[in-house]
């Protein structure tokens, strides 16, 4: 608020906003010669601000990146077409169940719901266990794979009418595909939201997106209920637009991860970042980046390009030192003796593929290092014999101009998000003898 005074008149303003958003006058004040009052903006502005205000967070839209607003749109979108076709895939759960059949009874049908519940937190377990780890370095890919698999689980109860002797299977099979979803969603959905977070107000995001949710919700399961009630007996209706809703979901899914422009460092986007460095000394920014990383898993599109196999994937990260044989190990000791003294990391090449030791006492930046160093030793393998001695000249001259240009374009250079690394080594070079334990 702010005053001014004078002998003859006193105005006093109201203000409305935060620290973090723009401020407005919403009204005046005065109190010569009679108190009155002028507002400023008509009610309805005020109302829809306030009405805004519980679903964006505050401060937006600098409080979050840009790509905030695009990700969100595609992504209620995809919402909706997923709470509408539940009603159709509910319907027909209920049905193959025995609801409303007669002869159907209440601990039949409760047994099959609870193996099929049981079935999909077995798998949440199992996937945790085997993909937890690489959740947070694959966000993008493992978002998009996890709607991909929440459709399948869907399309799994559909069916289940279909086949009433395997009925069980199936629905298990379905919620075991939606038990992965729920894994990958909410760990993937965890990290857009740091990402988006430009003032540390993950927890506003967060819940503003489950404002956003609800009133999504809400429509999807009114339209959902309006839908199953024309397409009720009509089963070529009902695959119609299932098979249409899904089609838009996984266009929608896949619009909402293209927009994302992350700058945390993964092993494809520093890969594409090195490389494009090498050859021409600058930095791609984190949404041209965005448009070149897949995000569908390798395999997936492999078939349709014989580039496509980028430098991460000659790069064994963290591996175990009892895996190598006797002469692998002999010249892991030379490097450990020669190249790598005072590195907190050990590098071995051997046809092509490079492996990657971390010390014991290694830390987040030396993880970093020793990925990157890989990458370019990766680079040289098809070019050079001695790719110890010319990746190393690189790395002392390139590698702190590198990681400078990378924070000023933008990126994350704390760590880089890779599988969690359970092997480390230790070694230790002295004048008569190298050991590694």
């Amino acid at each position: 608020m702010s005053t001014e005074a004078s002998s003859s008149e006193i105005i006093l303003e109201e203000w409305n906003g935060s620290s973090s958003t723009k401020l407005s006058r919403t009204a005046t004040i005065t109190a010569s010669p009679s108190l009155r009052i002028q507002r400023s903006g008509g009610r309805f502005t005020h109302v829809w601000r306030r009405l805004l205000q519980a679903f964006v967070p505050e401060g937006f839209p600098s409080s979050v990146t840009p790509d905030y607003v695009p990700f969100q749109v595609w992504d209620l979108l995809q919402g909706l077409s997923t709470y509408i076709r539940t009603m159709l895939s509910t319907q027909a759960l209920l049905s193959a169940i025995g609801v409303g059949e007669k002869s159907a009874t209440v601990i039949g049908a409760t047994f099959q719901w609870f193996l099929r519940d049981l079935t999909g937190m077995l798998g949440g377990i199992l996937f945790t266990f085997y993909q937890g780890s690489n959740l947070d370095s694959n966000a993008k890919m493992w978002r998009l794979v996890a709607d991909l698999m929440n459709d399948l689980g869907m399309l799994m109860d559909l069916v289940s009418p279909l086949f009433p002797s395997a009925f069980v299977l199936v629905v298990c099979l379905g919620s075991l595909s939606r038990s992965f979803t729920g894994v990958a969603s909410g760990a993937t959905r965890a990290a857009l939201t740091q990402h988006f977070a430009l003032q540390s107000n993950a927890a506003d995001i967060s819940a503003k997106e489950g404002s956003q949710e609800t009133v999504a919700t809400m429509i999807g399961m009114a339209l959902g209920m309006v839908l199953a009630r024309f397409t009720m007996g009509h089963a070529l209706a009902i695959w119609f637009s299932f098979l249409s809703l899904t089609l838009f979901h996984m266009y929608a899914n896949y619009k909402a991860v293209r927009c994302l422009a992350l700058t945390s460092l993964n092993a494809e986007r520093s890969s594409i970042l090195l490389e494009h460095f090498m050859k021409n000394g600058q930095v791609l920014s984190p949404e041209k980046v965005s448009r070149m990383e897949h995000v569908l898993p390798m395999w997936t599109t492999s078939w349709s390009s014989k580039s496509a196999k980028q430098m991460h994937m000659q790069v064994h990260f963290g591996v175990r030192v009892s895996s190598f044989n006797h002469l692998e190990l002999m010249d892991l000791l030379h490097s450990a003796g020669s190249h790598y003294k005072k590195a907190k990391y050990l590098l071995v090449e051997k046809k092509g593929i490079v492996s990657a030791i971390l010390h014991k006492d290694s830390t987040a930046a030396d993880a970093l290092q020793s990925f990157f160093h890989a990458l370019v030793m990766a680079s040289l393998t098809e070019k050079s014999k001695s790719v110890h001695l010319e990746s190393q000249s690189w790395m002392d001259k390139q590698y702190g101009v590198f990681i400078q240009k990378l924070r000023s374009s933008g990126w994350k250079t704390e760590r880089l998000l890779s599988h969690s690394i359970i092997w480390k080594a230790n070694w230790v070079c002295g004048p008569l003898d190298s050991k590694i334990d």
